[in-house]
């Protein structure tokens, strides 16, 4: 099984990693886009997790006037319900699950596995978590949005799958209406979301890293 390539990074003094965050960047960046988070969070030592950060292939992008960068998928209009290509979202969704697989096979639970995203990388885990076949821990979506909610089919596993959403009240890529139209229609298909809005731009801030930071240690502590 080839994966992508990524970086990684561990957390942790007690030894064995027995938890995963496989976060993913947003369109242009690569996978060191937020290792400096990492310090950030302020996790317990007893608190082992594996980072993996994916970089996304370079592909042509139609909104950059078709010029090649990191991305998950094609945006074909920066329209306010956003087309994108769903297909190559899907792909890249089916990335998400093999980095899954591996973790799992290298000794890590796979509900003590959580997707994380920004941007582009929120809709791709957002696709990813709903239709996994292993029951994951959580996602975590940041200033991102939900194209595929019309095509998603959501596993059994993952039917009441933790989603934690966050957005910038001041984003003006991806305007926090999005966020909101994915929590609503998240919860419409079942989910229990949780939702914080930040005065912030697309962008991350510190408390929306504390945040995360509770969040995850909920979910893996």
């Amino acid at each position: 099984m080839s994966l992508l390539p990524a970086i990684i990074r561990e957390t942790g003094k007690k030894g064995t990693i027995d938890a995963a965050v496989i976060w993913l960047h947003g369109l242009g960046a690569d996978g060191s886009d937020f290792l400096p988070v990492i310090p950030e969070l302020g996790l317990p030592d007893d608190l082992a997790i594996r980072f993996i950060f994916p970089n996304a292939p370079s592909i042509p992008v139609t909104i950059n006037q078709g010029f090649r960068m990191p991305a998950w998928y094609d945006i074909r209009e920066m329209a306010i319900d956003r087309k994108v290509d769903e297909q190559q979202l899907r792909q890249s969704a089916a990335e998400v699950h093999k980095f899954v697989d591996a973790q799992i096979a290298e000794g890590v639970a796979a509900e003590r596995i959580i997707l994380a995203g920004f941007s582009q990388g929120g809709a791709v885990v957002l696709e990813a978590g709903l239709s996994c076949e292993h029951k994951l821990g959580g996602v975590l979506s940041l200033s991102s949005y939900f194209p595929t909610v019309d095509s998603v089919i959501p596993s059994d596993q993952n039917r009441a799958l933790p989603v934690r959403v966050c957005h910038g009240s001041a984003d003006p890529v991806v305007p926090e209406s999005l966020g909101r139209k994915a929590v609503a229609d998240l919860e419409r298909l079942g989910y229990t979301v949780e939702y914080s809005h930040y005065p912030m731009q697309h962008a991350v801030c510190p408390q929306e890293i504390n945040d995360i930071s509770q969040w995850l240690q909920s979910r893996l502590g």
